[in-house]
């Protein structure tokens, strides 16, 4: 299994990229892990919002494969809890090579996007800074791995 995580934005926050890189060399052990971390189109930095998205989108699409199942992280997605989700997660691997996790930009995603994933999901109801949902992405993938292995890192 190949798993992309795809965020618009800067490179990891310094503070944040040993956490990051340790639940990502974890979850190496189940799969194939990269990290592509997308510029925002310079041309848009003072772009109206929707103008923002449309760019960024032609990026997102554009790492994409057509095989690939692509989960979009936003807010007004599906909650699941972690054994939902290691329960999805097993779903999702069944039907495709890649996992494509997508963190939109600072505005979201375009509709483009939004119609190209094939799920949308809510890590919560809170909205976080993008650079925490890397991290809680990357455990929280990490942790439906151990549930799927029953290993004992998940407690109920």
């Amino acid at each position: 299994m190949k798993i992309d995580f795809i965020a618009i934005g800067k490179p990891h926050d310094a503070s944040l990229q040993i956490a990051i890189a340790e639940f990502t060399k974890r979850l190496q052990h189940y799969a194939s892990v990269q990290w592509h971390i997308i510029a925002s189109p310079k041309k848009t930095a003072t772009a109206e919002p929707e103008v923002q998205k449309r760019e960024e989108a032609k990026v997102l699409l554009a790492a994409l494969e057509p095989t690939d199942w692509v989960i979009l992280l936003d807010e007004r997605g599906k909650l699941f809890n972690s054994v939902q989700l290691a329960q999805q997660i097993e779903k999702w691997q069944a039907g495709s090579k890649k996992l494509v996790f997508i963190i939109g930009g600072a505005f979201g995603v375009h509709e483009q996007v939004m119609q190209r994933a094939n799920i949308i999901w809510s890590l919560s109801n809170l909205v976080f800074p993008h650079m925490i949902v890397r991290l809680l992405l990357a455990e929280q993938v990490y942790r439906a791995y151990t549930i799927i292995h029953n290993e004992k890192y998940h407690h109920v």
